[in-house]
């Protein structure tokens, strides 16, 4: 392994395989930004006026699209991550059943997203949906509505599912690091009189930040680019109340066949991503314990 010639050669079919399916893709839409191009005429070059038109678009469909995004970031970094670390915490105390809980808040991360997004179709359905059938039921009728039909509540709707579906994920990660410190360390920190609180503040969480670095970076990037869920819930409706820029990008490319506006929208969609990643690694300190 230290002929680097060897390992060039190991890495090089990897290599070629991300280059042609994630590199090449990218380099080509940033190339389609700069037409006005419907797909399947001649393309005409028009520079940086699909990004001016972004930046000024009467509309605001493409503000309140970001703004969607921004929305489910703070919901996943200041909701989903939370429980996430709880229910990491509680399952590695080695509660009866560890196994048993673990596998079960991981299971919604396996199901299909057409799957989950089906399923949460029935339970938001305004005439026997889950959700509405209990409130009926506790006295709260007024309250039911067609969740996902409604401007005022489609937004949150969707979103419910995308932050459900993936605490499994997020858990599973900080749970197994967690159960990576020494058992010692804990024992240490009782025998000084450290209370619960004070070891998960003073020792768990400093021995787990490299991790919860980790699920911060995914969920917020999983939530810029979010698309799956949202589409097959709303589509981005009612009158783009739930739209994300990557239903908005899917629906001017396929639907309006503006594959210039479309390609403009997925590279700020990537820049934003490398952005935000660039500023939590650079501000998301992480020190380095030895055991």
């Amino acid at each position: 392994m230290s002929n680097k010639i060897t390992i060039m050669i190991m890495v090089l079919p990897a290599f070629i395989i991300f280059a042609a399916i994630v590199i090449a893709p990218i380099f080509l839409s940033g190339y389609y930004s700069l037409l006005r191009w419907d797909g399947f005429g001649k393309p005409e070059f028009i520079g940086i006026q699909n990004y001016i038109r972004l930046l000024t678009d009467n509309s605001g469909v493409f503000g309140k699209s970001m703004m969607n995004s921004l929305i489910l970031v703070a919901l996943s970094v200041f909701i989903q991550l939370p429980i996430a670390l709880i229910l990491a915490l509680i399952l590695s105390t080695g509660i009866k059943g560890e196994s048993f809980y673990r596998t079960v808040f991981f299971i919604p991360v396996i199901i299909s997203t057409v799957v989950v997004g089906q399923l949460w179709m029935k339970v938001y359905h305004p005439s026997y949906g889950l959700l509405n059938t209990l409130l009926n039921n506790i006295g709260l009728g007024s309250y039911a509505r067609a969740w996902l039909g409604d401007t005022k509540t489609s937004l949150m709707a969707a979103f419910v599912p995308i932050v459900w579906q993936y605490i499994g994920y997020h858990m599973l990660l900080m749970y197994s690091s967690i159960k990576t410190i020494p058992e010692e360390i804990f024992e240490a920190a009782k025998i000084d009189g450290a209370s619960y609180l004070k070891t998960f503040f003073r020792i768990t969480i400093p021995l787990i930040k490299p991790i919860i670095k980790v699920c911060v970076i995914i969920a917020i990037i999983g939530s810029l680019k979010v698309f799956d869920l949202v589409y097959i819930l709303t589509n981005g409706g009612p009158v783009h109340s739930s739209e994300v820029p990557s239903t908005l990008m899917y629906n001017t490319i396929f639907e309006r066949y503006m594959y210039g506006s479309g390609s403009a929208m997925a590279i700020v969609i990537i820049l934003s991503c490398l952005l935000i990643t660039l500023v939590v690694q650079k501000f998301f300190k992480v020190d380095n314990y030895t055991y």
